[in-house]
C-alpha cells in the first residue's frame, strides 16, 4: 500500500502486481493467489489507481474479473501456448476488459501476433502488447536479450496497436533501465512498464530488478519523448532514405553475383564429386569478412551473423544443384 500511494504521487498510470506467479522451479515464492485481488481492490479504493494482474488459466481470468481487476496481462511462458492462449481467449470472450500480451520467451514473432489475433478474434479490441525480451543460451549483458527488430516489425504489421517496453525483465538489474526505457520510446513505443517496490531488498520475486519510487520518479524524469519532425528534417531524411534505397539496391545486386558464383561452384562440385560444406574456407570466410567489416567501421558481429545467413543460402543453393543431378540419374 506504500509503494501504491508513493507511485499515485508520481502519477503512474496502471499499478500491476502479480498475484499467481507460477516459478521454473517449484518451492520458490508463487504468489499469493485469491487473496491478493483483495489487495488490488484496496490499492484502487484508496489511491484511484487501476489495477492490473497476470492470468495464466480461466480461472484466472473469472476471478479477475469477479473482482472487477481494470487490465489483466498474459505472460510469456503463456504467450507461448496456443492452447492457454486459446482458453484465456474463450474466458475472456463477451468482455471488454483491457489485456496486455508480453512476448514469448524464445524469439518467435508468429506465436506474439498469433496471441494477439486471438484475442481480436473473440471481440476483444483494447488489446496491447509488452515486449520484456527474449531469451538467450549466450551470455549477455542482459537478462533477456531485446532483440529490437522483433517488436518493431510486430508494430509494423499492427501500427495501432500499442506496445509497452518492460525494461526489468530485459535488463535484469536498475542499471538498464533508463536506456532500454528511452530506446522504447525513440522507437514509438508508447510505454513503459518498470517493477518497482517499496524495499527491493525485501522483494519476494525478481528483487535484483527491481527499483523503489524514488528512483522510478529520477528515472521517469529523465526519459526524452522527442518531438515531431518538422519540414526541414523531413526533407533532409528522405534524401538520406533515397540514397539508402540506392544502397540497398547496390545490396542486392552484389548478392545476385555472389550466388552466381556460387552456383558455377556448385556445379563443379557435383562434376568432380566434392562434399558441399568446406570447413576451412567457411572459416576463412568468418574470420576475413568480421576483419574487413572492423577495418570500415562495420560491427563485425552484424557482419558475422550477415555472413552466416549468406552462407546458409550457399549451401542451399549448392544442394538444389547437386540433388538435381541425383534426381537425373
Amino acid at each position: 500500500m506504500e509503494t501504491a500511494r508513493q507511485l499515485k504521487e508520481l502519477q503512474v498510470d496502471i499499478f500491476r502486481a502479480g498475484v499467481w506467479k507460477l516459478r521454473s522451479k517449484p518451492g520458490t515464492f508463487e504468489g499469493v493467489g485469491p487473496e491478493g485481488m483483495k489487495w488490488l481492490q484496496e490499492v484502487r479504493q484508496t489511491h484511484g489507481l487501476p489495477v492490473a494482474t497476470e492470468v495464466a488459466e480461466s480461472h484466472h481470468v473469472e476471478t479477475a474479473l469477479k473482482h472487477n481487476i481494470d487490465v489483466l496481462w498474459i505472460g510469456a511462458r503463456t504467450t507461448g501456448n496456443p492452447f492457454a492462449v486459446q482458453e484465456l481467449a474463450e474466458a475472456l470472450r463477451g468482455t471488454n476488459v483491457p489485456v496486455m500480451v508480453k512476448n514469448p520467451v524464445n524469439p518467435d514473432l508468429s506465436l506474439w501476433a498469433g496471441a494477439i489475433e486471438r484475442l481480436w478474434a473473440v471481440g476483444l479490441q483494447d488489446v496491447a502488447a509488452i515486449h520484456r525480451g527474449f531469451s538467450s543460451f549466450e551470455p549477455t549483458q542482459y537478462r533477456n536479450v531485446p532483440l529490437w527488430q522483433i517488436p518493431i516489425q510486430l508494430k509494423g504489421m499492427y501500427p495501432f496497436l500499442p506496445v509497452v517496453v518492460d525494461p526489468s525483465h530485459i535488463g535484469g538489474n536498475p542499471d538498464h533501465i533508463l536506456p532500454i526505457s528511452q530506446k522504447g520510446l525513440d522507437v514509438d513505443f508508447e510505454g513503459v512498464m518498470i517493477e518497482t517496490h517499496l524495499n527491493p531488498l525485501t522483494a519476494l520475486s525478481d528483487a535484483g530488478q527491481q527499483i523503489t519510487p524514488q528512483t522510478f520518479n529520477e528515472i521517469i524524469a529523465r526519459l526524452q519523448v522527442r518531438s515531431m519532425p518538422d519540414a526541414a528534417f523531413i526533407s533532409r531524411t528522405e534524401e538520406l532514405r533515397q540514397k539508402i534505397d540506392r544502397a540497398d539496391q547496390e545490396i542486392i545486386e552484389a548478392l545476385a553475383r555472389r550466388m552466381q558464383l556460387v552456383e558455377k561452384i556448385g556445379q563443379d562440385k557435383k562434376e568432380n564429386n566434392i562434399a558441399l560444406f568446406q570447413p576451412d574456407r567457411w572459416k576463412s570466410i568468418f574470420e576475413s569478412r568480421k576483419t574487413w567489416a572492423l577495418e570500415l567501421h562495420v560491427n563485425p558481429e552484424f557482419a558475422a551473423e550477415l555472413y552466416e545467413l549468406i552462407h546458409l543460402e550457399s549451401i542451399r543453393i549448392q544442394s538444389e544443384i547437386v540433388g538435381e543431378s541425383k534426381e537425373k540419374e
